[in-house]
């Protein structure tokens, strides 16, 4: 539990370079953080962001959490992938190219910036 506490210490010291060096612009951040924007930036100064709005925030700027697989785990993907193939359980490249672009417009649609 130490080291949770300490970890979040850490990010509540140094919000403003992570911030920083996020690859979106401050302004979305406040947006999709909820709080007013000359608060926000009060906050940010005086480094003094709530636990739940530092959570807000981190979900907001790491969009996807990446894992590592382990070599077995990537394998076993590898192995199902080819038995999907041999048994028909394929997208055309048109089907695909489609469900993507759907997929985009509804995340575009719920994601307004």
């Amino acid at each position: 539990m130490i080291e949770e506490i300490e970890k979040y210490i850490e990010i509540q010291n140094n919000i403003d370079e992570i911030l920083k060096n996020s690859p979106f612009k401050m302004s979305y951040i406040i947006e999709k953080s909820g709080i007013k924007k000359p608060t926000f930036f009060k906050k940010l100064k005086e480094k003094r962001f709530t636990p739940e709005e530092l959570l807000v925030i981190s979900k907001t700027i790491e969009v996807k959490q990446w894992r590592n697989e382990t070599k077995e785990e990537i394998l076993e993907s590898l192995k199902k992938s080819e038995e999907d193939i041999r048994n028909g359980r394929v997208y055309s490249y048109e089907e695909v190219k489609e469900r993507s672009k759907k997929r985009l417009e509804n995340y575009r649609n719920e994601n307004p910036i």
